[in-house]
């Protein structure tokens, strides 16, 4: 076994893994005809060009471009009728936005415990999370991975709440061969800079139901309303429009993604073929239904049991000086201090203690488990595919044969 780059040893890889985001001839073009021939905000073709093809690539009726991926969770909500001191049922494992914009609404986050195989919001868990406040559910396909949409979409039926879906990182991912997004009554991307599809910032809001998608529209254009006059307003909505220049930017990846999906499909199997052999590390799964993932995170599971207890971390130390960035993610979201609750600034908050929530699978995974890649390392070609497989291999087995190079 080769010495191991953390102790002195050569780095299995020293050069970067693909540039993200990745400028292009393309972009550069479609930016450059926007910027001399169509207009640059309200009314240019630009944007109306990429919310009707937007549209269509997520299998949906109809598409809103948004300032961002929050704005459009924000707008996403206000749209499916959540006011103050209602309920949104969202997992804890995710980006801050998910429960943030429910905060925004002056409404309420429930945590619900995530399944330790996915990632994803337990759909077993949900009904016992629900009350006479709750106003939706809010499922995020993690890692661009689909949540159980079958099982969380019924749960909605059954009770009467709308399904609205956290989609910022599952562009082009499919749930029984049909895109997510517009499963539910509707669903939101981000194209902020490391999202699969990137202008740097930006979002979008899908969905197949016609009044959601008027009532988003005039959400997320200052209260105004289809086919209303321009200075008039009918909801407390905000300027949260995305520019054509971003938009102009996104056209192009509407194409380049589903090259850039294949290419993540092939490398994805290539690495679970690999890691999957690798006792103590655990490759993330998918539900029976998910005929597609968007791989935006290479996710998989670190027990420390395989490896005399040597914690994640210096796993992490191990793997980031022979060159492939691994680390540890998110960690549960009711432990941010924004949920330190200052009942003054949220008194829609009184009565509900974020700081007694205790769930298991998110805390064991963000603490101990959770192992991320970002979706550039499966840009790669096979030569970059191969170093991450040599590092996981070589720090693992130094892990299991030398666990005294590991002591503090």
């Amino acid at each position: 076994m080769s010495t191991l780059a953390i102790h002195g040893g050569e780095p299995i890889r020293t050069k970067p893994f693909p540039e993200w985001p990745r400028p292009t001839s393309e972009l550069k073009d479609a930016i450059i005809s926007t910027l001399e021939n169509e207009g640059w905000g309200v009314g240019s073709e630009a944007i109306s060009r990429f919310d009707e093809k937007f549209a269509a690539f997520q299998d949906a009726k109809y598409c809103i471009s948004t300032s961002s991926g929050t704005t459009a969770l924000w707008v996403m909500l206000k749209a499916a009728g959540v006011k103050a001191g209602d309920e949104v049922i969202v997992p804890p494992y995710t980006f801050i936005a998910t429960a943030s914009a429910v905060l925004m609404a002056n409404a309420v986050p429930v945590f619900v415990d995530i399944d330790e195989n996915t990632f994803n919001l337990n759909p077993n868990l949900i009904e016992d999370a629900i009350t006479e406040k709750t106003k939706a559910i809010m499922p995020v396909h993690i890692a661009g991975n689909p949540a159980d949409m079958d099982a969380i979409v019924a749960i909605g039926n059954k009770h009467g709440i709308p399904i609205l879906e956290d989609a910022a990182q599952a562009h082009g991912a499919e749930w029984k061969g049909k895109k997510v997004g517009a499963l539910g009554l509707g669903g939101i991307f981000s194209f902020q800079t490391s999202k699969n599809m990137s202008a740097g910032e930006g979002g979008a809001i899908v969905s197949n139901d016609e009044a959601f998608y008027e009532t988003c529209f005039s959400y997320h254009n200052c209260g105004r309303t289809k086919g209303g006059a321009f200075y008039e307003h009918s909801f407390l909505g905000g300027n949260f429009r995305l520019n054509a220049m971003a938009t102009s930017m996104l056209m192009p990846q509407i194409y380049t993604v589903v090259n850039d999906m294949a290419l993540r499909d092939k490398n994805r199997k290539t690495l679970d073929d690999a890691i999957g052999q690798i006792e103590g590390l655990t490759i993330n799964s998918a539900y029976e239904g998910t005929t597609r993932e968007a791989n935006h995170i290479y996710l998989t599971r670190y027990n420390s049991e395989a490896f005399h207890g040597i914690p994640r971390e210096q796993f992490f130390k191990a793997m980031q000086a022979e060159g492939v960035y691994t680390y540890m993610g998110y960690t549960p979201l009711y432990r941010e201090k924004l949920f330190v609750t200052d009942y003054e600034e949220y008194p829609w908050l009184k009565g509900y203690d974020y700081g007694s929530i205790h769930m298991p699978v998110t805390e064991r995974l963000a603490d101990t488990e959770a192992v991320w890649l970002k979706q550039n390392h499966l840009l790669g070609e096979e030569q970059d595919i191969q170093d991450i497989i040599d590092a996981f291999e070589k720090v693992t087995t130094a892990l299991k044969t030398s666990p005294e190079l590991f002591k503090d």
